[in-house]
């Protein structure tokens, strides 16, 4: 099996990072799961998501979290986040303390050529 690069060099990562109620960290996830899997999702439906965001808890504190995804565009994602904050409030918002919900951008500006990854995997 061929290694791959986690995110490919030019495209962004957003990074959501915030902590959720210690008493519903588990309302939170399965909320998070239920909205973010179903169709109404719009960031599922757009064509600059490279690849689909994982949920992250911090293993030293459980009511940390992190979302990261890849992205060609991060003004299409900033546009489509606005009709979630907006429009759709996803319930699962209720239980991240402070209700702050807004990533930080990052540009992909190394990542390994994939002839090396392959090479490696001999």
């Amino acid at each position: 099996m061929a290694l791959v690069p986690l995110a490919k060099q030019g495209n962004f990562l957003h990074i959501y990072d915030f902590k959720v109620d210690a008493d519903h960290i588990d309302d939170f996830v399965k909320l998070f799961n239920d909205f973010d899997y179903s169709d109404g999702n719009p960031m599922h439906k757009s064509w600059a998501q490279v690849k689909d965001g994982v949920l992250c808890q911090d293993v030293a504190d459980p009511t940390h979290f992190w979302l990261i995804a890849e992205w060609s565009d991060i003004q299409e994602h900033a546009r489509i986040r606005k009709i979630l904050a907006e429009e759709l409030r996803p319930s699962f918002i209720k239980h991240i303390v402070g209700g702050k919900f807004a990533p930080a951008y990052g540009r992909v500006v190394s990542s390994t050529p994939q002839h090396l990854l392959d090479k490696a995997a001999q």
